[in-house]
């Protein structure tokens, strides 16, 4: 869809080369532009220059190599961006400059260039200057005390911030490219990962706007009615019983206990919700009585909505992942077979199903350098 796209990216670690990849899944041709020697920092993460952090984000790109603090690679450097249509960078406020990639500079170059500037905190203001990464912007946007058990306090999870202000900065991108071909302009896209999960945590402050309501961790899984339960072979199944009444009385017969709607702690949707400990403690000995397969079989038959907490070799086993070809490989630079999940969206019936392995480090420094000499 984005074939003919040039993306030029500077990032490092995990939001602008999220953002980069997004766009590249989508048929961009993405150059990062890496450091001499070391390349992005999350290559040698776990040692090497090729770690698992950093293909996770870096496929369907190529790698060349400049250092645009020296006059020869700068030239280089302003000749590709000459012929880009968007450019990338997730450096802290002012990095870019002294990099000799600032706005300005390259919008002077390039009027037509979209310049897209990922921060921590904003390009302004009196904490712009703060060192983020993922942790702190999910607690700073209020994202982290939903996801902190009182009872257990400790960070869990994947980096969602990260990943996700990535998802905001290729989307204000392409809402940039879309006005451009009525303007012929380029436009500034700025996010930050404070500004980012505020709005991906928008549930929150609604309900603070609204209902001057401050939510805890446990509001939306008692209002929506969602619960965990470990089986008798260890393994968890998850709830999301909703609103609809006829769920909760195919569960009441999935678990053999018909009468559980007529308790006090069951019988309507209010009940449930202020009662949700006790709720909890009456249905965690039903499923600790049989194993996860039995529960499996029993809640598919009745439709009520539920899963097993899945490992990733459960969801590749699956009927359904198998059927929808979610697992997408290719050529491994290093040997073997790079495996991935392929991009979620389709077109006209169509899933994107080829992938590029991750670049190694300055892999296309001859193709794209030396054409532009």
């Amino acid at each position: 869809m984005l074939q003919g796209l040039i993306v030029l990216e500077m990032g490092t670690f995990i939001t602008g080369p999220a953002c980069g990849m997004l766009l590249a899944d989508l048929g961009a041709d993405v150059i990062k532009v890496e450091r001499p020697d070391t390349g992005d920092p999350f290559r040698e993460y776990q040692g090497g220059l090729y770690a698992p952090h950093f293909q996770t984000y870096n496929r369907n790109k190529r790698s060349i190599t400049l250092d645009t603090r020296v006059d020869d690679d700068l030239a280089a450097f302003d000749r590709l961006i000459a012929g880009a249509d968007v450019f990338i960078q997730n450096f802290r406020p002012g990095v870019a400059e002294k990099l000799n990639v600032g706005h300005a500079r390259l919008h002077a170059l390039n009027p037509r260039l979209v310049y897209c500037s990922i921060s921590g905190f904003g390009a302004s203001g009196p904490e712009s200057d703060r060192p983020a990464f993922d942790t702190v912007a999910q607690a700073a946007s209020g994202f982290l005390r939903l996801l902190i058990n009182p009872a257990a306090p400790r960070v869990v999870g994947p980096a969602v911030a990260d990943a996700v202000t990535g998802f905001y900065g290729a989307l204000g991108i392409l809402a940039a490219l879309q006005e451009r071909q009525s303007s012929g302009k380029g436009h500034l896209v700025e996010t930050s990962m404070f500004e980012a999960m505020c709005h991906f945590n928008l549930d929150d402050f609604t309900h603070f706007f609204s209902a001057d309501t401050v939510m805890t961790p446990f509001s939306r899984p008692s209002v929506s009615q969602s619960y965990v339960f470990e089986c008798q072979d260890g393994h968890w199944l998850a709830l999301h019983m909703s609103s609809p009444a006829k769920f909760w009385e195919n569960l009441a017969a999935a678990v053999g206990d018909p009468g559980m709607m007529q308790r006090p702690e069951f019988c309507d949707r209010q009940a449930r919700i202020a009662n949700y400990d006790k709720v909890v403690e009456h249905l965690a000995t039903r499923f600790r009585s049989a194993p996860l397969v039995y529960w499996e079989e029993r809640l598919r038959a009745v439709e009520v909505p539920h899963s097993r907490l899945a490992s990733p070799p459960d969801v590749l086993a699956s009927a359904q992942a198998r059927h929808l070809g979610i697992v997408v490989d290719a050529d491994h630079p290093l040997g073997g077979r790079f495996r991935t999940i392929r991009s979620p969206l389709r077109f006209d019936g169509n899933s994107m199903t080829s992938v590029k392995a991750p670049p190694l480090l300055g892999a296309d420094n001859r193709n794209v350098l030396d054409r532009e000499r």
